[in-house]
Formats: structure tokens, C-alpha cells, sequence
């Protein structure tokens, strides 16, 4: 039983050793992902604590850009947060549900799409609706009110699409705008 102690105090150290060493390689692992932030090109020797707080101050750095960053993509895209007292939730400003109007006479066919600010791809969408139907697009405009577009578009409906084809376009456009909402 002698032979016992000396070999866990044999066990103590090199599990103490191993340890020491995977904290040296995740310190080492650590400042490789921080940039240097000293001001000279010289590399310095800083200490582990230094080093640890050098990395909290990037990481804090790099949390307050993506916050400004958000902000900014926000307010480019005309996104700001607004409460809306009659649901007490926040609600998106500049974001509104789809609608669509459409007109037929003779073979004319006026789609009119509402959207707000953040539904740009449903134009894109409806023309192409609009093209795998047959219609044949004559003019397409937009103008935009506040946080509301107002996208006009005007095409011919041919022979071949006439009755059942404008009936195939009036559902297929209600159904993308119903599933955009």
C-alpha cells in the first residue's frame, strides 16, 4: 500500500500537467482569433489575464458593431419597430400584407399589387406569373405612398388564355399573394 500514494501523486501531476497544457493550447487557440491590438507591429508578451481581457473587449467590440450594423440594415430597408396599442405587440413599420386587384376587359387584363416596402420580389413574382400564363405584359409601373407600393401592371391576354386563362392567372396570383401573407 505504499507504492499507493507515490502513485497518485504521480496521477495528481500529470493530470495537473495535461491540464496546464490544454488551457496553454486553448489560451494559444484564443489569442490567435483575437487581432492583435497593440500599437506597435512588435508582437508583445502579454499575460494570460491581459489576454483574456483583451478577447472579452473584442468580443464586446464586434456585439455593439453587429447591433449597429442590424440598426442600419433596419433602417436602410425601411424597417423600424412600432407598438401598436390596440394588439400591445410591436409591429413592423413598412411591413404590410399583399393585396392584389385584378381587372379584366376584353383581353386586357390590369393587375394592381399593394405592398409595402419589404414585399419587392412579389412584382418580380406576379410578372412571371403573368408570363407562364401566356399574357403578354404592354406597359408596368409603380409608385410608392409612405410605406406603401402601389405596382400597376398592364398586359394583353391572348386568344389562347382568354376565359379559362384569365380565371388560371386571377387564381394563381390570389393564391401567391395569400401565401405571401
Amino acid at each position: 500500500m505504499e507504492s499507493n500514494p507515490s502513485s497518485s501523486r504521480t496521477d495528481r501531476k500529470t493530470i495537473e500537467r495535461n491540464r496546464r497544457n490544454q488551457m496553454k493550447a486553448l489560451y494559444s487557440q484564443l489569442q490567435s482569433l483575437v487581432p492583435n491590438q497593440t500599437s506597435r507591429g512588435l508582437q508583445e508578451v502579454t499575460s494570460l489575464p491581459d489576454q483574456l481581457d483583451e478577447a472579452a473587449n473584442y468580443i464586446k467590440r464586434l456585439q455593439t458593431k453587429l447591433e449597429r450594423m442590424k440598426e442600419k440594415k433596419n433602417n436602410l430597408m425601411g424597417i423600424h419597430e412600432k407598438s401598436n396599442a390596440s394588439t400591445n405587440c410591436g409591429m413592423m413599420m413598412g411591413f404590410k400584407p399583399p393585396q392584389i386587384e385584378i381587372h379584366e376587359v376584353g383581353s386586357a387584363l390590369e393587375v394592381v399589387l399593394k405592398t409595402g416596402l419589404d414585399f419587392q420580389f412579389m412584382f418580380n413574382e406576379t410578372i412571371r406569373v403573368l408570363h407562364e400564363e401566356g399574357a403578354e405584359i404592354v406597359n408596368a409601373s409603380f409608385t410608392v405612398v409612405e410605406d406603401t407600393v402601389f405596382h400597376t401592371i398592364h398586359s394583353k391576354v391572348g386568344d389562347s388564355a382568354l376565359g379559362y386563362g384569365a380565371a388560371g392567372i386571377y387564381e394563381r396570383l390570389k393564391k401567391f399573394v395569400s401565401d405571401a401573407n
